[in-house]
């Protein structure tokens, strides 16, 4: 399929794909304008680790610090967080916390949301301030470290060593002869001396392997009050509403343009009959198309009809009558308007022309050139009434017509009667051109019934209504029944530009 067939297909759906455009740009609109705007803000934090007090082959343990971050983005996420944070900012529910953890490093991006710029920057910065005093408590779990409790006792050993020391000079003075007491006071104090340094030591040891551990949570970006919400996305979401509108659209035209099996292009119709193009009716500016004025000055359908009589008619047929069988797929589509205007073109040019009304099912010709329908075709097969009787003229130079008459109930049978070949005969032998208006092909078999019997059938398929399975059935049909000739007229064609000389 050629670009230029792919243009043709939008232009001729573009109703679709605007309107598609429209609707869901429309949504997009309604849905973006009418949510409420979602303001977030963000704050930056570091977890700085010395060491997890493990070394491991020379190295500080790199997964103690990935544990220590995942725990800090846990409790910044935790209920009792959100709790305080809406306690401490009088918010009417708990605020929309998030937490993205940044790779490789140490840092932790603590996001807030909240319909208000001002309440999400103060959510963001409550949030840090209570993970770093949730940070120092880490460790302690809100109770004693070791190092305060070794310094409390070394408090208390520094407290009894005093007492043991005063006790022991208070022996010296007034006791120096009990070297039994002196002696018990003097081992006492070695003994409190030994554990006093004992805890000095494991207080010690404590403070550094705590060092070792310490970790410390600080504000490396502060929260910042958001000018723009974060969604809806205005821009986004109204060009995503375009965007999508105009796709979704020309998917709907091909779509439907693969649903829809008419014809809406000459060349669609040519390459669907595979016949010969013997003429191209333009569409009418008022959608119905009735008798060309034969007046002076450039007419595109007078035009038409004169192309299709030169196509039709070639110049060795001036002297021998010469009949053409008017058929199409469906009803509607213009076939018996067709016949009554090429039949006045063709009586324009000298020749005697017959205009027989085969139809006798929906009967046309009559109305068109407004004449009586009470004898007709039906008189003449049926009830043996002579041609001279049935057939009329018009007010057309050279054009008669036998209308239908009457509605028989067996139309088919005599269409294909003995009488119908006499009446060809006899109407030959007064015309030079007799052109037969039939029924669509598709509804009955009556134009099938006749088209052996002329010298040419013409197949009218009507752009933009024809569907392409009927018009090839009654291509199909036409060639079984071995017509002599067969060509097809392209109604409502496109003028493509065509101007007066």
């Amino acid at each position: 399929m050629e670009l230029r067939t792919y243009l043709s297909i939008l232009w001729r759906r573009r109703w679709i794909v605007l309107v598609t455009a429209v609707i869901t740009t429309a949504i997009a609109a309604i849905f973006t304008f009418t949510t409420t705007p979602v303001y977030v803000s963000a704050t930056t934090l570091r977890v700085a680790t010395i060491g997890s007090g493990v070394i491991e082959y020379g190295r500080p343990d790199i997964g103690y610090t990935e544990r220590l971050i995942n725990t800090y983005a846990q409790i910044i996420t935790s209920g009792s967080v959100r709790s305080d944070i809406m306690q401490q900012l009088n918010l009417s529910e708990p605020p929309v916390i998030k937490v993205e953890l940044i790779p490789d490093t140490e840092l932790i991006k603590v996001k807030a949301e909240a319909t208000d710029p001002t309440t999400a920057r103060q959510v963001a910065d409550a949030a840090a301030f209570l993970l770093i005093e949730q940070s120092r408590q880490l460790y302690s779990g809100n109770g004693q470290t070791t190092q305060e409790i070794l310094r409390q006792q070394i408090q208390q050993i520094e407290g009894e060593l005093n007492t043991a020391r005063q006790e022991y000079e208070r022996l010296l003075i007034e006791d120096p002869d009990n070297s039994v007491a002196i002696t018990a006071a003097s081992q006492s104090i070695a003994l409190k001396e030994r554990t006093y340094a004992t805890l000095l030591e494991q207080y010690e040891n404590a403070r550094v392997g705590e060092a070792l551990r310490a970790n410390t949570v600080s504000v490396v970006e502060p929260a910042y009050t958001p000018r723009q919400p974060a969604r809806p996305r205005y821009d986004l979401n109204l060009a995503m509403g375009i965007l999508g509108g105009l796709v979704g659209g020309i998917g709907l035209a091909f779509l439907f343009e693969n649903l829809d099996t008419r014809l809406y292009t000459t060349q669609e119709i040519e390459e669907t009959t595979r016949l010969s193009t013997l003429g191209k009716i333009p569409d009418a500016e008022n959608g119905k198309l009735q008798i060309v004025h034969l007046g002076n000055g450039f007419q595109p359908h007078l035009e038409a009809f004169r192309r299709l009589r030169t196509n039709i008619l070639s110049p060795d047929q001036q002297q021998s009558p010469y009949t053409l069988l008017v058929t199409s797929a469906e009803r509607g589509e213009g076939k018996s308007t067709i016949v009554a205007n090429l039949a006045v073109i063709i009586a324009q040019s000298g020749r005697r022309v017959a205009v027989v009304d085969c139809d006798m099912r929906l009967p046309t010709m009559h109305k068109i050139f407004d004449l009586p329908n009470d004898l007709g075709l039906t008189s003449a097969l049926a009830e043996g009434v002579s041609l001279v009787d049935v057939i009329q003229e018009t007010a057309f130079p050279r054009v008669a017509v036998i209308p239908s008459g009457p509605l028989p109930p067996n139309p088919t049978e005599l269409l294909g009667s003995a009488r119908m070949w006499e009446l060809l005969a006899e109407l030959k032998e007064s015309y030079d051109v007799v052109l037969l208006d039939t029924p669509a092909l598709l509804s009955v078999t009556d134009a099938a019934v006749l088209a052996p019997q002329v010298d040419h059938v013409i197949l009218v398929v009507a752009r933009t209504r024809s569907r392409r399975e009927a018009v090839v059935a009654v291509r199909d049909q036409l060639l079984n029944v071995n017509v002599r000739s067969i060509g097809v007229v392209v109604n409502r064609a496109e003028q493509n530009g065509v101007r007066a000389y």
